[in-house]
């Protein structure tokens, strides 16, 4: 084994968290290594949906003028019945105005300009971390080519199914989330949908989502929890008799199966997310069903915090309760307005339809207000 590196701090995971953190660090003078085990994101040419504190924080990233120039701006979003029927709308400009206005973005784009400037002195790529061990002195780290790293700090931002939350924490598992049973994500032309837009069903849902003019994200969600991933023969069933647009797009990438990326929905719910020189970001601590897309958000605020934590104190092994303490509140309002809706998308179809016009505008107020810079 080779002899261990010289301590700095280490950043497990190259993705939206990882990036964030490396690239917040940096803005407080601080060096790390990011280590990841994955040279392209497995998702990576899918994209994502940006609320108004997802862009503030990439602003406060210095990205502003990045985001503006490659995210599509997201104006409303619309909930629709099965047969349609507008069941609430929400103007986004109205309630985040132009500087925090919401933004579609393509993954590969948004973690091209977190990385922006990550030479190969501050990474490990194509690398996964195989043991984690720590003591008095220093997280010690072991790659799967049997480098050794030592580090001051140990960042597990490598999403949820964290190798570090597993080699650390007394409780590591993930949950299925209760929004649905099973998920798939795709890109397709788009077929005429001019903002965010959800068509909620008997069986199941689905999302699109403008990236450019020509693009949209998809997204759809079904609750039976026997269906199998590639069953997309069932998947194309349950969404027969939703509105042309919405088929349109799904039929498009059932035709391109290659498109489709297969996504469980899980949940990481856990009491505490440090341990000694370990601290845990972004997914990896608290990832959520995606009901308010906040997932990005809150990694880039977490990689912010955290950030600021270790450029204000010497005492490292006090940085993740200090860390913990600074964004467990607001983690945990996003966890509990996320629980609220997910149990409403899994009522009866005939109760969603009567009680989405009111509980949507008024959740969706009451979520976002407290995330508002």
């Amino acid at each position: 084994m080779a002899s261990e590196d010289s301590q700095r701090i280490v950043i497990a995971g190259g993705g939206i968290a990882g990036l964030a953190t490396w690239r917040a660090l940096k803005q407080q003078g601080i060096d790390s290594l990011v280590v990841e085990r994955r040279p392209v994101a497995a998702d990576g040419g899918l994209a994502i949906n940006l609320p108004g504190n997802a862009i503030a924080a990439l602003a406060q990233l210095g990205l502003a003028g990045e985001i503006e120039r490659l995210g599509h701006p997201v104006r409303k979003r619309e909930y629709r019945a099965q047969d349609d029927r507008l069941l609430a709308t929400i103007d986004e400009d109205a309630f985040w105005g132009e500087a925090m206005r919401p933004r579609a973005v393509r993954r590969s784009d948004l973690m091209a300009m977190l990385g922006a400037g990550l030479d190969a002195s501050a990474h490990r790529a194509d690398r996964s971390i195989a043991a984690v061990h720590q003591d008095a002195a220093a997280a010690h780290i072991r790659l799967d080519n049997g480098e050794a790293l030592s580090a001051t700090l140990l960042v597990g931002a490598d999403g949820v199914r964290s190798t570090v939350r597993q080699a650390v924490m007394a409780t590591s598992q993930t949950s299925a989330a209760r929004l649905a049973s099973a998920s798939w994500r795709f890109m397709a032309p788009n077929p005429g949908v001019d903002g965010w837009t959800l068509w909620t069903g008997k069986r199941g849902m689905i999302l699109l989502l403008p990236v450019d003019d020509a693009t949209v994200y998809g997204w759809v969600a079904l609750d039976s929890p026997d269906v199998a991933f590639d069953d997309l023969k069932h998947l194309d069933q349950v969404f027969r008799d939703f509105p042309e647009r919405a088929r349109k797009a799904l039929s498009w990438a059932l035709a391109h199966p290659e498109s489709l990326y297969h996504s469980p929905i899980e949940e990481v719910r856990l009491a505490q997310w440090s341990e000694g020189r370990v601290v845990l970001v972004g997914d990896a601590a608290h990832a959520t069903a995606p009901v308010w897309a906040e997932g990005a958000a809150l990694a880039m605020e977490d990689a912010l915090v955290l950030a600021s934590i270790v450029a204000g104190t010497d005492e490292v092994t006090t940085i993740g309760r200090r860390f913990e303490q600074a964004r467990q509140v607001r983690v945990a309002h996003v966890q509990a307005a996320t629980d609220r809706l997910s149990k409403a998308a899994r009522l009866p179809y005939g109760l969603r339809r009567l009680i989405m016009p009111f509980i949507v505008p008024r959740s969706y107020r009451a979520t976002y207000s407290a995330l508002k810079p």
